[in-house]
């Protein structure tokens, strides 16, 4: 029996081309993983990080330059952003209250300067990009100096493929010297200062360069980069007397322009620097870097301190031979007990101990 009648249209002429679909509530337009080329975004520069919003320095150098507030942008995935990154930019580009850009794009780093929760975690967190120089601020006392933490710096620096600058502060409580001399068997500029010195010598080494400065909390650091750049207003503390331990006063790290005085820039000095202040930090961990790398940054920094013992050439002292130039003497004591430090460095990362005998 069929329930066709002459007036019914027979199914086989139905195809899918009938089929109703119902539109999209969330939209029409297809899926797509193409991603905007963004070809008007404008080039920044990351002045500093705060719980995810950025403030981003644009039209760096012209007479609208400013500063905006970003967010990251979807297609950056997990991609992260320090500061010191040179971004591109869209969006709201103003910088007016309540107006937010997205970063849609991060630029090649030329460094990155990596640190490490402790020496056996692998996982590295980027401390700042593109920075060309490390400036390691040291109290000679109150708190004490630790130079077993100065070396986790300069290996840090070293491994990133930045040049480190330390500086002494607070030398009017303690004489340098001592400290100084630890790290004579390295090629490393050292300066000292005190509160009210002239800081002319160290900004004619901070003017046309991006400097990170970096040290234990309460060594002297924001102090010092407030008396640099006048309006940074770091926040500034004091050392525990019980503990001898520095009070974290500065939260994340912000990129600071130094600008040279007529007379500086009279000089033929460049016009202008970069500071980046971080956060006072008690640790520096190692975990991410190449143990290789610890004795091969130290030993192409060697330089001798004093006459090697009769039978010890110079010339045929390369950077591995870094132990037996101990052993030679022609490091000094100073150049053992750094070699020493290394070695503690190697054996905290799990790294076999490498003696005068091997």
């Amino acid at each position: 029996m069929s329930w066709l009648t002459d007036a019914d249209e027979p199914y086989e002429e139905y195809d899918e081309s009938d089929v109703r679909i119902r539109p999209n509530r969330k939209g029409t337009r297809p899926r797509t993983k193409q991603r905007p080329a963004h070809e008007t975004a404008v080039p920044g520069r990351v002045v500093t990080v705060d719980r995810g919003r950025m403030q981003v320095l644009v039209e760096e150098g012209a007479d609208d330059e400013r500063t905006i507030l970003a967010t990251r942008a979807r297609e950056l995935g997990k991609e992260g952003v320090v500061t010191g990154d040179l971004v591109d930019v869209v969006g709201d580009l103003t910088g007016e209250e309540g107006s937010l850009a997205r970063i849609v794009r991060i630029q090649p780093r030329r460094t990155v300067l990596r640190r490490s929760a402790d020496d056996t975690d692998e996982v590295e967190r980027v401390v700042v990009a593109n920075a060309d120089q490390l400036l390691c601020v040291v109290a000679a006392a109150d708190p004490e100096p630790r130079p077993a933490l100065i070396d986790r710096y300069l290996v840090a620096a070293f491994d990133a493929g930045i040049d480190p600058l330390v500086l002494v502060t607070k030398t009017d409580l303690a004489d340098p010297a001592p400290l100084v001399a630890e790290f004579a068997p390295i090629d490393l500029p050292i300066l000292t200062t005190r509160r009210g010195d002239d800081l002319a010598p160290l900004r004619a080494l901070l003017l046309g360069r991006t400097t990170v400065a970096v040290g234990h909390s309460g060594v002297g650091k924001s102090t010092l980069v407030n008396a640099l750049v006048p309006d940074a207003q770091r926040a500034t503390g004091v050392v525990n007397a019980v503990t001898g331990r520095g009070r974290h006063t500065s939260s994340s790290s912000v990129a600071l322009r130094l600008h040279a005085t007529e007379e500086e820039r009279a000089a033929g000095l460049p016009a202008a620097g970069w500071v980046i202040d971080t956060p006072g930090i008690r640790s520096f961990g190692l975990g991410h870097v190449d143990p290789a790398n610890i004795l091969r940054s130290f030993a192409a920094r060697a330089r001798p301190v004093a006459e090697p013992p009769d039978g010890i050439a110079l010339a045929d002292a390369h950077d591995w031979e870094i132990v037996d130039r101990v052993a030679g003497g022609e490091l000094g004591d100073a150049g053992r007990r750094r070699l020493e430090s290394l070695q503690r460095l190697l054996d905290a990362q799990g790294g076999r101990v490498i003696g005068a005998d091997d």
